[in-house]
């Protein structure tokens, strides 16, 4: 039974890439139940994992004994009723109440949860080497080679903006496109999530390169960072090319400090330093950088002159200096000015309408060009906009909920999301255990000698890519492709921690 709970976990895992195609997320896939059909999916799949791991009476007694899993689940159950209580009770500007819905919320917990029950059963069934090995490089070609092929076939869905890339990227040097023509995610849905997980998937590609030199490692590794270059984001490129010079470095380190590599290395540190020197090429014509310099040109140009703008606000707000008439005044001026100021429309018009609080956006179009552009910035701002009208303390430890914060904007900044979404204590006991589990392996290398080789470093390196990924760019730890693939990985880490034998 054991070997069939690790096959079903095995296939689950290289299931994610499938259940992240952007069809399932938009039109009528995504139409047809309540809730989408991956995320339905997903959870029949963890509830068939769960029924056979535990049917082995062994796995029973094992939980039964341990008291901090007890203590954990104990306080996930009381936080999770406290958490829908609370958001039940909210103190909102929007008629809608920005889109609440407690089945949604607590759809929402069960989603949550499913990835830290898949990290402890992987770390309870120790999966070998190889088979994690395989797992990890089956990953690695069904998300990358995606990629690749659809942009050279130039029918890749858009990373920035909807439709498919105008151009591959043997054109990148002679077209005249724009990178939101050019960056391509393949046929997934989101490219930060997918930016992510190639991001975590690099350091063991390469680990495995420099321990076993051969065309298919090679291979891999070729088509990944292509893809990455493809891809369009800052953490792709700046996780390509950075991530190879930590792996690098970590290599020299267990090479010549730690005197645990003895084999042959030659070729394959040629290799990378060809792969990186070929991604340093690429880097002036990718997607990622049109995108730098574009997003410079817009703050260069969001505090043109704004002379006869702030002379027609100053003048209706001097007429109508409070009440009714005020508010009826900003909202036209709004409406007729927000592209003048270099608003986001999608902000303005969708996230927090200007019509339900004129005066929030009245001190945004006061603040200078540069800040007025930065999405971060102004997702923040909104979200504790939303959160100061509510006016209750509990706010920060329980949350606003994730189906408001959702439906107002998508903080593209894990863990801080989390904190405004299901507050501080939903955060820790959420997306907190990952970042624990990252921590122990530190430790754990730190302390003992044993487990102080490059395959432990490696594990590491890429959870701690995963999550400052996560806390750099977002949309990382809410969606569960992410955050199954990591619970995977960590779960791999934490069996290995457990028996100094094994490593």
């Amino acid at each position: 039974m054991q070997n069939k709970t690790k096959s079903a976990i095995f296939y689950f895992i290289l299931l994610q890439p499938f259940l992240d195609l952007y069809w399932f997320y938009n039109g009528k896939l995504a139409e047809l139940l309540p809730f989408t059909l991956p995320t339905i999916i997903r959870i029949m799949a963890c509830g068939a994992i769960f029924l056979l791991f535990f049917s082995q009476k062994s796995n029973w007694q094992k939980l039964g004994q341990d008291k901090w899993l007890i203590t954990y689940l104990v306080l996930l159950v009381v936080y999770s009723l406290l958490h829908l209580w609370h958001v039940s009770h909210f103190n909102s500007l929007s008629a809608s109440n920005y889109g609440y819905s407690t089945s949604g919320e607590i759809f929402y917990l069960i989603r949550m949860i499913l990835p830290l029950m898949l990290l402890y059963f992987t770390q309870a069934l120790e999966f070998s080497k190889n088979t994690f090995k395989l797992a990890i490089q089956l990953l690695s070609a069904l998300f990358s080679a995606t990629i690749v092929l659809s942009n050279l076939l130039v029918i890749s869905l858009r990373s920035y903006g909807e439709g498919r890339i105008s151009a591959s990227i043997l054109q990148w040097f002679t077209s005249s496109y724009g990178y939101s023509h050019l960056a391509s995610k393949g046929f997934f849905n989101f490219s930060n999530m997918v930016s992510a997980v190639l991001f975590m998937l690099l350091p063991l590609l390469v680990y495995y390169l420099l321990t076993n030199f051969n065309w298919q490692n090679l291979l891999l590794v070729c088509v990944q960072a292509l893809a990455m270059i493809e891809l369009g984001t800052k953490v792709a490129l700046a996780g390509l090319i950075g991530g190879i010079l930590i792996m690098l470095v970590a290599f020299l380190i267990h090479r010549y400090f730690l005197h645990d590599f003895n084999g042959k290395y030659r070729k394959p540190l040629i290799s990378l330093l060809a792969i990186e020197a070929v991604a340093l090429a690429l880097t002036p014509a990718s997607p990622a950088v049109q995108r730098y310099q574009y997003e410079k040109f817009l703050a260069s140009q969001s505090d043109h002159n704004l002379a006869a703008e702030n002379d027609e606000l100053a003048l209706g707000l001097k007429k109508y200096p409070s009440g009714p008439k005020r508010e009826a005044f900003l909202r036209s001026f709004i409406k007729e000015n927000y592209q003048a100021y270099a608003l986001n429309e999608k902000f303005v018009l969708k996230s927090y309408p200007y019509q339900e609080d004129p005066e929030f956006w009245l001190t945004i179009m006061r603040q200078p060009g540069d800040v007025r552009l930065q999405n971060r910035y102004l997702e923040i701002a909104m979200l504790n906009r939303v959160r100061a009208h509510n006016n209750n303390r509990l706010d920060y430890f329980l949350g606003i909920a994730y189906t408001r914060e959702s439906n107002i904007f998508n903080l593209e900044r894990d863990f801080l999301s989390q904190i405004y979404s299901v507050g501080w204590l939903g955060m820790l006991l959420l997306v907190g255990p990952y970042l624990l589990c990252l921590i122990y392996g530190i430790w754990q290398w730190f302390c003992f000698k044993a487990k102080r080789n490059f395959l432990t470093s490696s594990l590491i390196l890429a959870e701690s890519f995963m999550l400052a990924a996560a806390f750099f760019s977002g949309n990382v730890m809410d969606f569960l492709t992410a955050s199954f693939i990591l619970a995977f990985v960590e779960g791999f880490l934490f069996s290995q921690l457990k028996n100094k034998t094994r490593l």
